[in-house]
């Protein structure tokens, strides 16, 4: 399933961390629960590879002109709450939640899988009333969306 500019964004639940690093902060996400805001999904393909490092300390340094538009960030990817714990701890932290997505739910209601099942790099921007605004998924994943370009989508979205 592809999920198009102008649709419904699918809901989903996943476990998670609050992005420090720190078991403390696990627990569900749902889209749903962040219903009137803008929502920024950032579907990346793994924990401590070198360009999924890079992208997600760029959207934390960025993440107040994400505050400054209202938008959550959510960051989506297929290994475990404990990966993703090593990951943030490893990093100093993150600003955001790291969602686990083991068994592919999101992965695949969204349409980021790629062949052979693996995550494409794929980001989202989802309006307060929970319709899609912007979709873009890599077809090779090597560079990820600038910071400008998301919060232009965000801006866009709230209009």
């Amino acid at each position: 399933m592809t999920i198009a500019v102008g649709t419904a964004a699918p809901d989903f639940s996943l476990p998670g961390t609050d992005g420090t690093g720190s078991d403390i902060g696990h627990r569900t996400y749902s889209l749903s629960e962040f219903d009137g805001m803008v929502r920024v999904l950032v579907f990346y393909p793994a924990d401590s590879s070198p360009v999924c490092t890079v992208q997600l300390n760029t959207y934390t340094q960025d993440i107040a002109q994400f505050d400054d538009v209202g938008a959550q960030v959510l960051a989506i990817s297929p290994q475990s709450v404990a990966a993703h714990d090593r990951f943030a701890a490893g990093e100093g932290g993150f600003a955001f939640p790291l969602l686990a997505d083991v068994d592919h739910i999101a992965a695949e209601a969204y349409g980021v899988l790629g062949p052979m099942g693996f995550y494409r790099r794929s980001v989202f921007v989802i309006d307060a009333a929970g319709i899609v605004r912007y979709a873009h998924r890599s077809t090779a994943g090597l560079t990820f969306r600038p910071t400008e370009e998301l919060l232009a989508a965000v801006q866009a979205a709230t209009v």
